[in-house]
């Protein structure tokens, strides 16, 4: 099976499970290589309920190593974060950066930030009826220039859930393309890669991030692709691999890429 590494850590206080129990889910799933990418601290702190804080830091190379000792020569574990693209944060993120040896950093979108939508996590199911009142061709432009931007920043190697914005299934009338197209083109230049996320299959949209259209358009643009369970227990780890290859060989992909230090390695995939 494909590397699996966006996955995360009891440390953003809504994950479960210790290191070795991870490590253990990954060996049974077969994944090529595991890596931990769990939520980045923001600023200014609390900044919110579901990341590490800036004082975990060091907690959390911890864990990384407690994982990487209970894998022993059995799996190579990588590092990562999984940082969060907002208004103003390029300073932090190169701080981040410099903190540890990272062999990835994911970039995400999980904040609408203009003047009507404020400072909102708009997949938070804390917050699903903020949509009701919300328009949503504004929301979806707001999420799109700013996964454009986050592209466009260099700062990532991987971007995560590229449509996260219809987890709840809200979407603007017309061709989604004039969405996805302008982001492609920008990831593409850029050199990001991008993720089958399969944790989409389980909540309210029932599928993957992203749609197979945007999923062809990337791989159309030569765009890099990883398969990512998003595990927040260790019986996630590799979760609906088989169907993400599936998926991934009908958008015309027949590689994914392991990360090494900020190096992609290209291997085959694997049959469905």
């Amino acid at each position: 099976m494909p590397a699996d590494y966006h996955t995360h850590t009891p440390l953003c206080f809504h994950a479960e499970g210790e290191p070795e129990e991870y490590i253990d889910a990954a060996i049974l799933a077969g994944v090529s290589e595991y890596g931990i990418s769990d939520h980045a601290p923001a600023l200014p702190e609390p900044f919110d309920d579901w990341r590490m804080l800036k004082e975990d830091l060091p907690k959390y190379l911890d864990w990384i190593a407690r994982a990487r000792a209970h894998a022993g020569d059995k799996l190579t574990v990588r590092s990562g974060l999984e940082c969060d693209w907002l208004t103003g944060c390029e300073a932090w993120i190169h701080e981040l950066r410099e903190y540890h040896d990272w062999d990835y950093l994911i970039g995400s979108v999980h904040y609408l930030q203009n003047p009507s939508q404020k400072n909102w996590d708009f997949d938070n199911p804390a917050w699903i009826g903020r949509w009701a009142e919300t328009n949503v061709l504004e929301a979806w432009e707001t999420y799109w220039k700013a996964y454009t931007a986050m592209a466009e920043s260099g700062l990532f190697h991987v971007l995560a859930h590229p449509d996260l914005i219809k987890k709840f299934n809200h979407f603007p009338e017309g061709d989604l393309h004039r969405f996805y197209e302008p982001a492609i083109e920008s990831i593409a230049a850029h050199g990001c890669a991008i993720e089958i996320n399969t944790a989409g299959w389980h909540k309210p949209c029932q599928e993957a991030y992203p749609h197979l259209d945007f999923l062809t358009l990337a791989s159309d643009a030569g765009v890099p692709l990883i398969i990512s369970s998003d595990a927040h227990k260790p019986s996630e780890v590799g979760r609906d691999f088989t169907k993400a290859i599936a998926l991934a060989r009908e958008a015309n992909y027949t590689e994914t890429v392991t990360i090494n230090q900020g190096r992609f390695h290209y291997e085959a995939l694997p049959d469905a």
